[in-house]
């Protein structure tokens, strides 16, 4: 079936334009302003205002830049938080996203090599050699995905290795490095057809991964491996040093964390995926023979007690979501009534989150996380979060999210498996059931 628009539909659309008295006045706002200034609701700034029954203590806001590493900026200060009140550390002190970000690129290098090897015998045409060839390797990731960096390479002050032009701006080595993770496909997928021998296939893929090494060097700076940990407290300003430290040695000593303890929760109302049960998805992931990505599946009422839980218990919450969905950057706000889209145009927009999962309408894009919650008789009504954009973003840097907002567009939390119940710890046990590379919970915040 099929349906023609006709010149008798121009006319009939165009008279109910005419029709409606506000139609012109409406115009005006919006083509002079842009939708989002004209569909503001300014009540919501007065309905999210800052304040909370639960804050916790937190430092500096971060500032990511131009780059797409929320998910590791987000973990890394929800590690640091804990460590400023431990250490009396600054309110400045930052662990080096740059360190975690050279050895991310580095392992999804050879991530991408593994896979265009696992699937070079499947056409190019195949959805799946597609996904991988799109985009070799990003910004994004999930929280798994850093606990397997640190676990093999550990972390360091900022101190230790800072920012540069390429980890504050990565467009342009995104770009030369996926270019040449692509060339690199072309070779490995004609050796393996070729019926090359595994160990000519892998003397060609070290080949590969020093020039990526190079390459990220020039780019980021080598990683360190030795270096000294100085620093003065916050409020008796007493001078501390200590020398000679290895990232892995760095962390074990100051941040302390089981990585193990602590677990990713996903909200996915959608058919496919049973509450209780665990997921995984093909063919995410950064480090080979590294830690597996996993989610638990739970209600939308366990996810936000667990969050409240953590909270309570003076721990701060990595948490993903879609940042876009009505959200505003100069007040700082997370709201299903930040602006009004539905009355402005005079439509109807709303599905339902497992509706906007499936139809592609929303997915978690970028990472952050929970630092307060407002709770009105145990219940919450708004949740303090920490963004990673600097300070002059928000109300210094730090959003109101209300707690609508957080039932229709949070995707996942990361929670030490102590706040779980003995059945959600035997529900998080379990073998993960394995989802399709482009699933919406594999994307990458």
């Amino acid at each position: 079936m099929s349906f023609k628009i006709t010149n008798d539909d121009l006319r009939d659309f165009a008279q109910d334009y005419q029709n409606r008295p506000a139609a012109k006045v409406l115009e005006n706002a919006v083509t002079t302003n842009g939708v989002r200034a004209a569909s503001f609701n300014w009540h919501s700034i007065a309905d999210d205002a800052p304040v909370f029954s639960i804050d916790l203590a937190t430092g500096d806001v971060a500032d990511q830049k131009q780059s797409g590493r929320c998910w590791m900026f987000a973990a890394l200060n929800t590690m640091r938080h804990e460590m400023q009140q431990k250490f009396n550390l600054p309110d400045n002190f930052e662990l080096s996203q740059s360190y975690a970000f050279f050895w991310d690129k580095f392992e999804k290098a050879n991530w991408f090599y593994e896979n265009i090897i696992n699937t070079a015998q499947l056409p190019l045409g195949d959805r799946k050699v597609a996904w991988l060839l799109e985009t070799p390797q990003q910004d994004g990731g999930q929280w798994d995905m850093l606990c397997a960096l640190i676990e093999k390479y550990g972390v360091v002050p900022k101190t230790a290795m800072p920012e540069s032009y390429n980890s504050s701006r990565s467009n342009e080595i995104n770009a030369v490095l996926n270019n040449q993770l692509r060339h690199d496909a072309v070779i490995l997928r004609k050796l393996v057809n070729d019926q090359a021998s595994d160990d000519e296939i892998n003397s060609i893929r070290k080949q590969m991964l020093n020039n990526v090494y190079r390459m990220l060097a020039y780019a980021f700076g080598e990683p360190v491996t030795k270096f000294d940990f100085e620093y003065r407290t916050k409020k008796d300003k007493e001078y501390h040093r200590d020398a000679d430290l290895t990232p892995q040695e760095f962390f074990k000593k100051y941040v302390g964390w089981n990585l193990d303890d602590y677990i990713s929760i996903i909200q996915a109302p959608t058919a496919d995926k049973e509450y209780g049960k665990t997921y995984t998805i093909e063919m995410l992931g950064n480090v080979v023979g590294g830690r597996q990505v996993k989610h638990l599946n739970l209600s939308m009422a366990d996810f936000k007690q667990l969050a409240i839980d953590q909270l309570k218990g003076g721990e701060s919450v990595w948490f993903g979501s879609d940042v876009i969905k009505y959200s505003n950057t100069k007040h700082g706000l997370m709201a299903l009534n930040t602006y009004d889209y539905e009355k402005l145009f005079d439509t109807e927009l709303t599905m339902t989150k497992a509706e906007a999962l499936d139809y592609g309408e929303s997915m978690m894009d970028h990472a952050m996380v929970l630092t307060g919650v407002d709770l009105v008789n145990e219940r919450p009504t708004k949740w303090k979060v920490e963004n990673s954009w600097g300070p002059k973003v928000g109300t210094k840097g730090y959003f109101v999210m209300s707690d609508a907002w957080m039932d229709q567009y949070c995707y996942q939390i990361v929670i030490n498996k102590k706040y779980l119940s003995d059945q959600l710890k035997q529900a998080a046990a379990q073998e993960p059931i394995v989802l399709k590379p482009w699933d919406p919970m594999g994307t990458l915040a």
